[in-house]
């Protein structure tokens, strides 16, 4: 799977959604947003709406630590 440019705001709600997860207290309406978030990047960039929700998943879960 290629790697995808994700826009900050998409990031940053799902940061929050899993956050949101790991503390039990996700709501329908942040996972809503995420849901919508991703679907319209991918329609927009020409991404299948499956690569990108596992690829934003993947950057959020578990980011690559940065080379020192």
């Amino acid at each position: 799977m290629a790697s995808i440019d994700f826009p900050d705001d998409l990031i940053a709600l799902a940061r929050t959604s899993w956050a949101e997860i790991q503390a039990g207290t996700l709501t329908v309406a942040t996972a809503q947003a995420v849901h919508e978030g991703v679907a319209a990047f991918a329609a927009e960039a020409g991404h299948p709406r499956l690569d990108v929700e596992m690829g934003l998943k993947r950057a959020v879960r578990h980011p690559v630590a940065e080379a020192a």
